[in-house]
């Protein structure tokens, strides 16, 4: 099969297109034969071993997961003989969580995973855009325990989080402001959003407003400044942090009245049960920002690495 392969970390360059070995299903597993996955975040940081302690995870001097790629939008084309919820032919959608392998024409991946069967009014590049932003978006909200009526404040809300964040948030009942680039601002209004701040020309920890729960989904702003809009008994939600903004969350959280809230996504099946009916329900709604086929991977990183894609960024396969 073909696959995007990387053996080595560094720049977009040591993305190169290969035939591999197509994988066999195990007994609980379900063979997907993929059509669409995306590049995220999460897939700059891992091909560049950025920060470092990637590497104590995924391989000290080289990847120890050639193949990148944690979300994927397909078909099952086989099923292992312990396999009971899913059957040949269900369009699924969903995460591979740290097997990766979504840049490839087909993964396994055992069917307790962050699956789900991909709503009928969508197609697979749309389905593909969903899941990464989505499960995180989701998984942190409902951490913050967020709450109908709450004043709601998303920083880099046109991102593949945020503009999740901002849909989830208004179906929750929020109040929600969106902060983002003057050429975002109708993007982020249209998916919910109460509010809309242009960070270009306006500082909303200057304005006054006070928010029960700040989402900053992108490492742009610093601790400080990200808190000091928050209420005294609020909860902030870093998304993005790096090693120094989760020193200072922990400290924070210790100290004082407000919740600091950080990690990694968990990814489940729920979730993404969830998110199904959500975009049945017409309430959630894919946003892409460009597509590319697996043969131009290396430009979709170099895209995505400039960091200020709108919404997704999905590769066809």
């Amino acid at each position: 099969m073909k696959a995007i392969v990387n053996t080595e970390y560094g720049q977009p360059e040591v993305l190169q297109l290969k035939e591999i070995d197509k994988p066999q299903p195990k007994e609980n597993e379900l063979l997907i034969r993929v059509y669409a996955t995306a590049v995220n975040s999460g897939d700059i940081h891992l091909r560049k071993a950025d920060p470092f302690a990637v590497r104590l995870f995924f391989g000290l001097l080289k990847p120890k997961k050639p193949v990148l790629g944690a979300v994927l939008a397909g078909e099952v084309e086989e099923v292992g003989e312990n396999v009971k919820d899913f059957k040949v032919g269900d369009r699924v959608f969903g995460m591979t969580g740290m097997a990766m392998g979504a840049y490839a024409e087909y993964k396994c991946l055992p069917e307790n995973a962050c699956l789900a069967l991909i709503p009928e009014n969508m197609n697979y590049e749309e389905a593909a855009s969903v899941p990464f932003g989505a499960t995180t978006a989701l998984h942190f909200l409902k951490k913050a325990n967020i709450k109908k009526g709450q004043k709601v404040l998303i920083y880099g809300a046109s991102g593949a989080v945020g503009t999740a964040a901002v849909q989830l948030a208004s179906h929750f009942g929020a109040e929600v402001t969106g902060v983002c680039s003057s050429a975002n601002l109708s993007l982020v209004k249209s998916l919910g959003a109460d509010h809309v701040i242009d960070y270009t020309t306006e500082d909303f920890t200057e304005n006054g407003e006070i928010y029960d729960l700040i989402f900053v989904t992108v490492n742009k702003i610093s601790f400080h400044k990200s808190i000091k809009s928050l209420d005294k008994r609020g909860t902030l939600i870093l998304g993005a942090a790096g090693p120094a903004e989760t020193l200072k969350g922990i400290g924070t959280r210790m100290t004082g009245t407000r919740n600091v809230i950080f990690g990694v996504n968990a990814e489940n099946k729920e979730d993404m049960i969830f998110l199904k009916e959500l975009i049945e329900k017409g309430e959630f709604v894919p946003v892409i920002d460009k597509m590319y086929k697996l043969e131009e991977m290396v430009e979709a990183h170099r895209y995505v690495e400039k960091g200020h894609k709108k919404g997704n960024v999905v590769v066809k396969i």
